[in-house]
């Protein structure tokens, strides 16, 4: 899942982007509120987490902008500022939740996560099923038809992303903006090979195949036979 933080703090920003990619997020960084509105605006995020007090726009600003343009990714605020007409202003703004500064990078990371499972409208907050697959968000244990699978963790965000979009087919260009860090060649090989690693350890030896490649499309995990191709 790819995230874009908007914080101006050079040290904040850096604790903030190394626990979000060790829980196996990929993360954007804007410095100022006018190159956040820009990457919103160009990039199909999954979520934002934004400071308020930011040069050249401030972030109620920029969230404001977002709403106005019809890009309703979900926004965590973060501010210094935690008085109730401060979190009520964000909210009205069009944020989704308001952090105070000084927090725990762990509360940070569970809202962050809150606002994705919320936004995706999943029943179960800490787990993701299809069929005989189960993933836990919270402890990242995957299992299949009862057997523990053991995941890399680019393994575990490339299927995490699938089961969140499960029945629904995701190109190439789309696994790689929300699971990579960075954007590769469209005609590089690099998601072809990870999903074939992947369908490695969820498929081999089932009978009921999950993962379908859907030629010259890109791939869906899903429970019935593969597409025609």
């Amino acid at each position: 899942m790819r995230l874009l933080l908007v914080e101006d703090d050079v040290k904040i920003a850096a604790f903030i982007i190394k626990g979000l990619r060790s829980a196996g997020y990929a993360v954007d960084h804007a410095l100022d509120g006018e190159a956040g509105l820009d990457l919103a605006l160009a990039e199909p995020y999954d979520g934002m987490v934004i400071d308020i007090m930011l040069p050249k726009r401030d972030g109620l600003s920029l969230i404001g902008e977002l709403r106005k343009q019809k890009v309703n990714t979900p926004a965590l605020i973060l501010s210094a500022k935690g008085s109730v007409n401060d979190r009520v202003k964000g909210l009205e703004m069009g944020a989704d939740d308001y952090l105070t500064k000084p927090f725990a990078f762990s509360e940070l990371l569970a809202r962050v996560q809150a606002l994705i499972r919320r936004a995706g409208g999943i029943s179960d907050p800490m787990r993701l099923t299809v069929s005989d697959l189960s993933v836990n968000l919270l402890s990242r244990e995957v299992v299949r038809d009862g057997k523990p699978i053991v995941l890399q963790p680019l393994e575990f965000s490339l299927l995490e992303y699938l089961m969140r979009h499960a029945g629904r087919i995701v190109s190439k260009t789309m696994i790689m903006e929300h699971v990579w860090d960075y954007h590769f060649d469209p005609q590089t090989n690099v998601v072809e090979a990870r999903i074939s690693r992947l369908r490695d350890k969820i498929d081999k030896g089932v009978e009921k195949k999950l993962i379908h490649t859907v030629r010259g499309v890109g791939y869906v995990l899903k429970e019935t036979q593969p597409l025609p191709q």
